[in-house]
């Protein structure tokens, strides 16, 4: 194959030229431009496509980036990265005052360069291929170097450290990360981490300590062969040795080519692969086949293209001095369309982006595989939060890798229903492993005896069972705004539902001889109001998740479900017992459940009938219920912030809380304390903190357009004085675009043209 890219520099110009005719010039405003070099990985920006991410930065005169793609779980589920490559040359051209690095977000890419050179780095979009494409005035010799702190076994010894796999915690037993291999194979480098079948992984040892060994073989295992890693190769340049150092603490060994001559041009591509292959011959095969069709050119177009197409869809652009709110959209935006076709879902604690963890917090000093809450857990309350705003944004394909996630892991949510309790249907638990089980450090190991094991041993997240249903909800949602056709999904859904309706009868006939309370509703405890009121009676998440749910599967085309289905879920509907309310200061107010044991965290539930799930809001009954709850209630009083994925800017935007909305999500898009300013966080979690950056996309979509089957509300929580253009997307397939300025709608457009009729315009 002939990775040649010099024969198309001229469509690179051109895209940037596109680039600042695109979207009334907003984007090309958007685009990141650094003037000096960085002085390490947390100066980095992303750069990515597909399922790849890389982070780039210029340190020192040499091009480096990290490289990430989705999927890449060892055997302990820790997110391992794939490497690191650096780029040296000989002279230096980099080392220039006209040095600029540019991140151009409407093709996708990142520009470095300076008097006498230009680098272009961008990843396929459709294929696993990563390009540097250089290009110089003036002949220079250049060495690329794949770089890995995985050339020996590392024994993790340190309780802090193992925050990053699944074990979370010290175990009796060694916790190792298994060295890499990576070998020279005819001027190219080869390098991959294939897991091992004859030593503990995290799935084997997951399924016995949580008492699932009967049905082990019927479950789906992510672990098992899981394959990553790739080739690095270049035209015109051979292999040029091992050498060895150290970067941010973490000794690391180099693999490096060479030019065999200096040059003016060179093109170095990484193809990588992340696959569970029966043998890692296989694996060898699939790679090689990417090598062989691979066409640079033809595909760069192609990725080109998506990009422009993906920032099509929507925009939003503020003027003034607010303008950075949206341009950290736009940034924050382009990171999620960084995973498009992710096997696996953007997670909430970095995504594809995550740097050596020395430079979030010096406490962590080791690899650049550590984030925190890391492993193959995927915290259900954050993750949602990645995936809302991919709504308004019009972006459906990229929610399928989160709603696909689960589909994958629904038998094994089905098989804890029947091993523990001997009926249907799927449950999942919060912070849920990437093949369907409780993460086992949240499990609890030491627990109680005759404790029942289907349940988590822990204070936080005891019942915490219906977070899945914002994904049904999601799934849904893709039917009602873009009329996707969502029968692949219609069996999950159901199954979930019938988690609660068998689950909750089973426990009522446990305590007593009457399974309804005497309005023949479910008895819904213990439940939990997410992971605060704990130990709940009638949990007002609950409730309304099961409530929403059921009203929009029911409402579906006819085909989605046949009599029986529909009669079941009436009489499940049915059975659905009211929402409570408290008096607080003369005020009725929501309560977030009947009655609750203890309150052992700091989120507000009682408004998720707010946000996410609609039950009140503009232009709906009991807003000042809701109001006087986001005003009255002492626990939502002290919580409020804009923090990480704290969520009082989108509860305020959907009340209609202007100035509350306003501050809340500016403070939210504020640039981090990194380089690049949507590398939000850490705040809770870690860096990017990209539910820090949900929460702030979301809530600023809501300031801007709220709608349901008949109204679009416009504008219900936008302040007058600025000024604002956009396009967003609503339900029945369509598309408002508006423009604000000077406290005038200047121009409305809606597709279709028979849905203008249902815009109601709130500016006030």
């Amino acid at each position: 194959m002939k990775f040649v890219f010099f024969l198309f520099i001229q469509l690179i110009a051109a895209s940037l030229f596109n680039s600042c005719l695109s979207q009334q010039n907003g984007l090309a405003s958007c685009n990141v431009n650094w003037h000096r070099q960085s002085k390490n990985s947390s100066g980095s920006m992303p750069c990515s496509g597909g399922d790849i991410g890389l982070n780039v930065w210029v340190e020192d005169g040499d091009i480096l980036f990290y490289m990430a793609q989705s999927g890449t779980f060892d055997e302990n589920n820790t997110m391992l990265k794939m490497g690191r490559i650096r780029i040296k040359m000989s002279p230096d051209l980099l080392s220039n005052t006209t040095f600029q690095q540019q991140l151009n977000i409407y093709d996708g890419n990142v520009i470095i360069q300076a008097k006498d050179i230009k680098v272009v780095i961008w990843v396929d979009v459709f294929k696993p291929v990563i390009h540097a494409a250089i290009q110089t005035k003036k002949a220079v010799s250049i060495k690329a170097s794949y770089e890995t702190w995985r050339y020996e076994d590392h024994s993790i010894s340190e309780s802090k450290e193992l925050r990053s796999s699944s074990y979370k915690a010290s175990q009796p037993f060694d916790v190792i990360t298994y060295k890499d291999v990576v070998q020279f194979t005819n001027n190219s480098i080869v390098f991959y981490h294939r897991n091992r079948n004859d030593v503990r992984n995290i799935f084997d040892y997951t399924v016995h300590a949580e008492h699932m060994d009967s049905v082990k073989e019927s479950m789906f295992n992510p672990i098992a062969n899981n394959t990553f890693g790739g080739m690095m190769l270049a035209d015109n340049m051979k292999t040029a040795g091992v050498d060895s150092g150290k970067y941010a603490g973490t000794s690391f060994r180099s693999y490096s080519l060479q030019t065999t001559k200096p040059v003016y041009q060179q093109n170095i591509a990484i193809i990588l692969n992340t696959k569970q292959t029966t043998t890692i011959g296989k694996w060898m095969d699939d790679l090689t086949a990417i090598k062989k069709s691979y066409n640079s050119k033809e595909n760069f177009i192609k990725t080109k293209n998506w990009w422009h197409q993906y920032w099509n869809r929507s925009y939003i652009f503020i003027g003034g001095i607010d303008s950075s709110m949206s341009i950290n959209y736009q940034l924050f935006r382009y990171m999620l369309g960084c995973n498009a076709f992710g096997k696996y879902p953007t997670k909430f604690n970095g995504g594809l982006f995550t740097f050596d963890p020395v430079y979030v917090d010096s406490s962590y000093p080791f690899s650049p595989d550590f984030r925190l809450w890391d492993g193959g857990t995927f915290t259900a309350q954050n993750q949602r939060l990645v995936y809302y705003g991919m709504l308004k944004s019009g972006d459906y394909d990229v929610m399928k890798p989160q709603f696909n996630f689960y589909t994958r892991i629904q038998k094994n949510a089905e098989l804890r229903s029947e091993v523990y309790w001997h009926h249907a249907g799927a449950c999942f638990t919060e912070q849920i492993e990437n093949f369907g089980l409780p993460n086992i450090f949240e499990y609890g190991l030491k627990r109680p005896q005759n404790f029942d094991p289907g349940l988590e041993y822990n204070a936080w997240l005891e019942y915490s069972w219906e977070t899945v249903f914002e994904f049904c909800n999601m799934m849904l949602e893709t039917q009602h705004y873009n009329n996707d056709d969502i029968s692949y999904y219609i069996p999950f859904i159901e199954s979930c539902l019938r988690f609660y309706d068998e689950h909750y009868q089973m426990l009522a006939k446990q305590r007593g001889s009457k399974v309804f309370d005497s309005s023949g509703h479910y008895v819904l405890y213990p439940t939990s109001a997410a992971e605060t009121y704990k130990m709940t009676y009638n949990s007002t998440t609950v409730i309304v998740a099961l409530q929403t749910v059921l009203e929009k599967l029911l409402s579906l085309p006819s085909p989605y479900l046949d009599s029986v289905k529909r009669d079941r879920f009436t009489t499940m509907l049915q059975r659905i017992p009211p929402i409570s309310f408290s008096n607080i200061n003369g005020h009725t107010t929501i309560a977030p459940a009947q009655t609750w044991q203890r309150i052992q965290n700091t989120e507000s539930p009682q408004l998720y009938p707010v946000f996410p799930w609609g039950i009140y809001g503009i232009g709906k009954p009991g807003l000042d219920t809701a109001i006087n709850t986001y005003k009255q209630d002492p626990q939502v009083i002290k919580n409020k912030s804009f923090k990480g994925w704290r969520q009082e800017n989108i509860f305020a935007a959907r009340l209609g809380l202007t100035d509350e909305a306003f501050a809340l999500t500016k403070a939210k898009f504020g640039a981090g304390k990194h380089r690049f300013p949507a590398f939000f966080g850490p705040g809770y979690d870690w860096t990017p903190d990209h539910n820090w950056g949900g929460t702030a996309m979301i809530g600023l979509q809501e300031m801007l357009l709220q709608a349901d089957d008949e109204h679009i509300y416009l504008l219900p929580a936008w302040p007058k004085d600025k000024d604002v253009s956009f396009k967003l997307h609503a339900p029945h397939n369509t598309i408002v675009a508006a423009k604000v300025k000077s406290g005038k709608v200047v121009y409305l457009n809606v597709l279709p043209a028979s849905r203008k009729k249902d815009v109601i315009i709130m500016l006030k």
